[in-house]
């Protein structure tokens, strides 16, 4: 009897088409579901964010006039205009000093109200309410209050009337002006960066504290050995997002002083707009916009690469 290699018909029974596979496996159906999932966050990055990027570098190669509509190519001309341009260093040094001052004052006074809103105390939440509050108000509506505060005649100089002290006239003079965008700028965002901080801190183990102040430490020296070497990646991560939005500020300089006086408080990102929407030069804003992706691409890796140092227990 000879093996013909087919199975035994079932008793009473033929034997049946042989049972067909899936088409899509169970770990192609979760995969399909991961793309679609995924897919609308994709296709908003390549909208908002890629394809804009592209349109960005290739208006920097172009000469485009915006009364016809029509462009042409123009090589690194556009990029040549960078090294001969006069108000380039001004521009640049006065987006260093914005930077800089907005980080210098922003970072340690949201700290320092994070450690004040952190105790247990009566009413407590009604001050982070407070402390929180110009977070909520539009930008537009915060700086058209303090353009009229800071007036020659408004409120700052009319409460130092009352201790017999001229105040300048805050936004016409170069120094005032600059110090005022700075702090309506920390100020208003303030409330964001000290919940971040007030979360840190009270995810500090409290053994670490105790133990401290057990040794003999006092409260500025636990804070300063224990609680800050704790915190210290919300430190960087609060001094990384201020750094860059420190770099897209342009409502708050179009509204209070309008980069004056001359260039004195005309950062970069404000520069790029006049050049774009005041002088009709896209081009040329989009190599001014080609330089500040550069900027904050070289300060967002400088402090990424220097974490090591300054953040607590931080590895490769």
């Amino acid at each position: 009897m000879t093996d013909t290699g087919r199975r035994p018909a079932p008793p009473g029974g033929s034997l049946g088409p042989p049972a067909r596979r899936p088409r899509l496996t169970q770990a192609r159906r979760e995969l399909i579901a991961g793309y679609l999932f995924t897919s609308p966050q994709v296709i908003g990055y390549l909208a908002v964010v890629v394809v804009p990027m592209v349109a960005l570098f290739w208006y920097s190669f172009q000469e485009f006039s915006a009364l016809s509509g029509s462009s042409e190519f123009a090589g690194t001309e556009n990029y040549q205009r960078l090294l001969d341009d006069p108000n380039l260093p001004t521009v640049l040094r006065s987006t260093g000093i914005f930077v800089v001052g907005l980080v210098v004052l922003g970072v340690p006074f949201a700290l320092f109200l994070a450690v004040l809103v952190n105790q247990r105390i009566a009413g407590i939440k009604v001050f982070r309410a407070i402390f929180f509050a110009p977070a909520l108000v539009s930008v537009a509506a915060w700086v058209i209050v303090w353009q009229f505060m800071l007036l020659p005649d408004g409120a700052v100089n009319g409460l130092l009337r009352m201790i017999s002290v001229d105040g300048p006239n805050w936004l016409r003079e170069p120094v005032p002006a600059m110090v005022c965008v700075i702090v309506v700028q920390a100020l208003k965002g303030v409330g964001i960066n000290m919940l971040i901080f007030l979360a840190a801190l009270q995810g500090v183990p409290k053994e670490l504290t105790e133990a401290a102040r057990v040794d003999g430490a006092g409260r500025l020296r636990t804070f300063r050995s224990v609680t800050v070497p704790m915190i210290s990646p919300e430190i960087l991560m609060v001094t990384i997002l201020m750094t860059i939005g420190s770099l897209k500020v342009f409502a708050q300089v179009l509204l209070l002083t309008e980069g004056g006086p001359g260039y004195e408080t005309t950062v970069l990102a404000y520069y790029i707009y006049r050049q774009a929407f005041g002088n009709g030069d896209f081009g040329y804003a989009g190599a001014l916009s080609v330089l500040l992706f550069l900027v904050l691409v070289v300060l967002t890796g400088v402090m990424w690469v220097a974490r090591k140092r300054v953040v607590f227990h931080e590895s490769d």
